[in-house]
């Protein structure tokens, strides 16, 4: 069997990315070959930003208390989760890291990076530019998203956040094919589970993110025996969400949701 050549692009990102995509590559089958990754800068509450600003984003949002948990959280992966950061994972399966020119996924020097590869498809996890026709071109099969949630419901940012405060019962993943808009492609795989009351954001996400792994793998059979059927939807339908605000994150906590 010819090998599938796929390319991954996601976040540098240091405390959930490195265990997924350490999950994703143990279980790839051997006919999938994974011929690189594109790290991004790690953003991981919304687009690309200086530093800075992030910072003071989140802290106005989401108070002194949640950003201290979250870098006291960070350093501790850093320090003594080493083997979990996304590099060290590419070391540990000899998978590329691939260095783009500039940030910009969409540079033209980047797409000629990119086609030298020869990727049959793309796979994008919480990658944080928007992919124009030209790069959404270039892989045989296309190119998936993998977003956290039951699309069309809860397009945009941080899907696992409204979905608890909006008190779901359930919510999912959905793996699609992209296209120029956002959350707007046709859906090839959706996986649902419930929301217990015990969970927090934190433990919400990393149920989402295994199982989007799964969701992945399972699309991933579906492009490679080439009999399968996509779901489509208006550009309108659903429902989009951007960066939370201070009431909102406010409303979250009176409502007995937890971060941790």
């Amino acid at each position: 069997m010819e090998k599938l050549r796929v390319l991954l692009i996601t976040q540098n990102e240091s405390l959930y990315f490195g265990k997924s995509i350490s999950y994703f590559l143990s279980k790839a089958p051997s006919w999938v070959n994974i011929s690189g990754v594109i790290l991004l800068d790690a953003s991981p509450f919304g687009k690309p930003q200086p530093v800075l600003k992030m910072l003071k984003r989140t802290y106005d949002v989401f108070g002194l208390a949640f950003c201290l948990n979250f870098f006291l959280r960070l350093a501790n992966e850093n320090i003594f989760h080493r083997r979990d950061l996304i590099k060290n994972v590419l070391k540990k399966f000899k998978v590329e890291e691939i260095k783009l020119i500039k940030k910009n996924i969409n540079d033209k020097g980047n797409l000629e990076i990119i086609r030298k590869f020869k990727p049959d498809l793309i796979i994008s996890i919480a990658a944080n530019q928007i992919f124009k026709r030209t790069l959404l071109s270039l892989p045989k099969f296309g190119s998936l998203n993998l977003h956290s949630a039951l699309l069309p419901r809860y397009k945009g940012l941080m899907p696992t956040f409204w979905a608890m405060k909006n008190d779901e019962k359930e919510m999912g993943v959905s793996v699609f094919f992209m296209d120029e808009g956002i959350d707007t492609g046709k859906i090839l795989v959706q996986k649902t589970f419930e929301i217990r009351h015990s969970d927090s954001l934190d433990s919400l996400i990393k149920k989402n993110k295994k199982i989007g792994m799964d969701a992945l793998l399972e699309a991933i059979h579906l492009i490679q025996e080439g009999n399968y059927q996509t779901k489509g939807f208006a550009p309108e339908d659903g429902s989009y969400y951007s960066f939370p605000k201070k009431e909102d994150v406010r409303e979250f906590r009176n409502a007995g949701k937890k971060f941790w």
